[in-house]
């Protein structure tokens, strides 16, 4: 260090040396009792620098100090103690400076911090107002209308809630302002890579036009994040309110996409931003072990009640237990061992968010026909970008000059273009409009689980329209259908989330446990994936969608898929031939009967394995129907 020489015993400047030791307020937990006394003489403490080394006072005690510990030091008199602790607070405290109000509908009133205001008024961030959080949802639920912008800002505030929350539980964890600021922007910042209608841009469009592309929305917020810095010159203003560059940017991009490409080889950490005695930071924003963060615990509160569906979760509650236990070296959060069943409901809740409005048939239809649009408009719209250059909507996302003038606005702006090669994309955004919609023939499942891919639902297409069952007049063909597999999870693929939860007693706060699902309860789901198997018709007459439905019920019964719910209804001439259609159900008396109980014609009952005990029926009108064919 400049114009000081340490003696290594002691590791005390001389005497007769200038002390200029660089504190960084950010890693206080770090220092030792010289670097405190440096700390001391900067705020024009020096007259009590020897009773802290008197006292062996270093960084990792400052939060402990009170104003009675203080007077016992030997500090006096009583306006030195309040100034020594007004200072201390300085290192963890966020801010002198007014916070900014926003009212918000679901959040109430809250306070953010001017530095978080900054990212809020710049073009990049704004830009999220005008793209709907829930895509072509809001196009079936008419409250649905809310945007991405509120829930960023509702996420970083929910991400210093918990933070905070940390740090007044346990000053031990030494959370720093800096620390609190980074998480907070992290959550106001993580979803400034969505394109157009949220997920159906980067979960539809970009795998139709760019298959080989593996692009998520993470990585354009990180690399959204990178331009908002640097073309509002955020980087002094950063400095400015305390932050540490370049590595307070690394930790924040760290937290929205994971550790960044340069900071994983060769690490046991994979971190660069924060070490790992820090590593409960990182399961704030998107929690990476088990998807309980505050990105989550917005968007529950906030579409339920824009949708208006029941939240049957309360962070409220989950702030009030939660605290950081050691697991193997690394610190994580943790919960109270007797909240485990209301994570197993938040879980619940998101399937049920997933299945009664994310993957509403109608939804899922309208998003199809948005991104056929989009695939067809493609190659004909331009956008100025950086250095003059123009892209076209899929490579849109090489440049976030031109990815920030992509928003919602960019289906208006082919719904009402004139321009002869948008007449096949305008085309399907009229019909949208007039509700001209494709029809969901039918919905199944796979015993198995299956591997997706775009060559094979074109592939289940063709097989689709090649099920013609017997005595069906209308000819479709494989361009008429579109095969959709929804994934429905408990957020973590076919893993329960629950199990890389860590628990803590009331009689052990500071030792994590683990719950297992057969301690919670017997009711609980013995699987947590299934995908669904969805079938469109783009044609709509009345002749041609009775025909579809038809060909659906025989394209399952050849897939061996599951038994549609209505196909009793839509194909009864074909759903008695499948036997293992039959499932065996018990009455109330406990005796088992057939689903199909009365009136079998012999040529089918003579085909039914007989059991004892046991009548085998069918429906009169199914036999009859069956009889004739």
């Amino acid at each position: 260090m400049n114009g000081l020489v340490m003696d290594k015993r002691t590791k005390r400047p001389r005497e007769d040396e200038e002390c200029v030791v660089d504190v960084c307020d950010g890693e206080f937990w770090r220092w030792d009792a010289d670097e405190t006394a440096v700390f001391l003489r900067r705020e024009g403490l020096e007259q009590w620098e020897q009773e802290f080394r008197d006292h062996g006072i270093t960084g990792p005690g400052l939060p402990y100090l009170t104003e009675v510990l203080l007077e016992k030091m030997g500090v006096s008199p009583l306006g030195s103690r309040l100034q020594i602790l007004h200072c201390l607070q300085k290192l963890w405290q966020i801010s002198n400076e007014p916070m900014k109000v926003f009212n918000d509908p679901i959040h109430g009133h809250i306070e953010l911090h001017p530095l978080l205001v900054q990212f809020i008024d710049t073009p990049q961030f704004q830009r999220l107002r005008h793209i709907k959080q829930l895509g072509g949802t809001y196009l079936v639920f008419p409250g649905a209308s809310h945007n991405r912008f509120e829930h960023s800002v509702g996420v970083g505030y929910l991400a210093g809630c918990l933070v905070k929350a940390l740090n007044e539980r346990q000053p031990e964890l030494f959370i720093t302002k800096q620390d609190m600021l980074c998480v907070q922007i992290a959550g106001l910042c993580h979803d400034l890579g969505h394109g157009p209608f949220s997920h159906l841009f980067d979960g539809l469009f970009i795998p139709k036009v760019r298959p080989g592309e593996k692009w998520k929305h993470e990585t354009a917020s990180v690399q959204m994040f990178d331009h908002l810095v640097k073309v509002n010159g955020l980087e002094a203003v950063m400095t400015h309110h305390g932050l540490r560059l370049p590595d307070d940017l690394i930790f924040i991009k760290e937290q929205i996409a994971g550790p960044l490409e340069n900071s994983v080889l060769g690490r046991s950490w994979p971190y660069k931003g924060r070490p790992m005695e820090k590593s409960f930071l990182y399961e704030i924003v998107a929690n990476k072990r088990n998807g309980i963060d505050v990105d989550k615990w917005d968007y529950f509160a906030r579409d339920c009640y824009h949708l208006g569906i029941q939240n049957n979760f309360d962070y409220q509650r989950f702030l009030k237990f939660a605290r950081v236990c050691e697991v193997r070296g690394k610190k994580h959060i943790c919960t109270r061992d007797k909240e485990v069943g209301n994570l197993y409901d938040m879980f619940h809740t998101r399937n049920c968010l997933h299945r009664r409005a994310y993957q509403h048939k109608v939804g899922n239809i309208i998003e199809t026909m948005i991104t056929e649009a989009f695939v067809k408009a493609d190659p004909h719209i331009q956008i100025l970008g950086s250095s003059g250059r123009t892209f076209t909507l899929s490579s849109a996302i090489e440049d976030m000059e031109a990815y920030s003038k992509l928003t919602d606005n960019i289906f208006e702006q082919i719904l009402y273009s004139s321009a002869p090669e948008l007449s096949e994309a305008r085309a399907i955004l009229h019909n949208i409009v007039c509700r001209r919609l494709y029809k969901c023939v039918g919905q199944t499942t796979s015993e198995t689980h299956v591997d997706v891919s775009a060559e094979k639902l074109l592939d289940w297409a063709e097989e689709v329209a090649q099920s013609k069952p017997s005595g069906t007049d209308a000819h479709l063909r494989a361009e008429d259908f579109v095969v959709s597999v929804i994934h429905m999870d408990y957020g973590m693929k076919e893993k329960n989330p629950i199990n890389n939860v860590h628990f803590y007693c009331k009689n052990d706060p500071s030792k994590a446990i683990k719950i297992r699902k057969k301690q919670v309860s017997k009711l609980l789901p013995e699987q947590f994936a299934e995908q669904l198997i969805r079938v469109f018709c783009k044609k709509t007459d009345d002749k041609s969608l009775e025909a579809a439905k038809k060909y659906f019920v025989q394209w399952c019964m050849d897939r061996n898929f599951t038994k549609p719910q209505d196909g009793d209804v839509i194909a009864p001439e074909l759903t008695p031939l499948k036997r293992d259609w039959h499932t065996l159900d018990r009455d109330d008396s406990g005796s088992e009967v057939e689903d199909h109980s009365e009136g079998m014609h012999p040529a089918i009952r003579d085909q039914t394995p007989k059991k004892s005990g046991r009548n085998v029926k069918v429906n009169l009108f199914q036999a009859q129907a069956e009889s004739k064919l």
